[in-house]
């Protein structure tokens, strides 16, 4: 990832805090920061589809952000001196996590199409979609996966011996 040409061009990256079965992305965090580019993270809105992409300050900023009922750690709903990505320069480049991949650029969420509405939006900002990479485990990759209209593809999958 680290030496990948597109994160090494990107300056604005968003990406996800893991849970337990996705690959991890501490390290990557830490290098994104190490790099001096500017990390975003997500806040998923319960009962909804809405996701934002916040700011996080620095790598120990994660330490104090409260879990969510999914034990995922995000920014507070009331919290709102963070910088959305789509309020300022929008992104460069989105690590995205998911349940399954296939090499056509489908991707399997967890059902809530967070991502797929936030890449509408991203759409529409005047920065344009950024390039949007999967991070992955080999045994993620199948055949096909099934996909809905409004399901946007992924540029990229990043796994094992890809």
């Amino acid at each position: 990832v680290i030496g990948h040409p597109k994160y090494q061009d990107s300056k604005r990256i968003a990406i996800f805090l893991s849970m337990p079965d996705e690959i991890q992305t501490e390290e990557i965090i830490k290098d994104i920061f190490k790099q001096g580019k500017e990390c975003f993270i997500p806040r998923y809105k319960p009962d909804s589809n809405h996701m934002d992409m916040l700011k996080l300050a620095s790598v120990e900023d994660i330490s104090s952000l409260p879990l969510t009922s999914w034990n995922i750690q995000q920014p507070s709903d009331d919290d709102n001196v963070r910088e959305e990505a789509l309020s300022g320069g929008g992104l460069d480049l989105i690590f995205m996590p998911g349940l399954g991949f296939d090499k056509k650029g489908n991707r399997l969420g967890r059902g809530k199409g967070y991502y797929d509405t936030y890449l509408e939006r991203c759409v529409k900002h005047p920065s344009g979609k950024p390039y949007t990479i999967a991070l992955a485990f080999r045994e993620q990759i199948c055949e096909s996966v099934p996909v809905a209209e409004n399901d946007v593809q992924i540029d990229e999958i990043l796994y094992e011996d890809c």
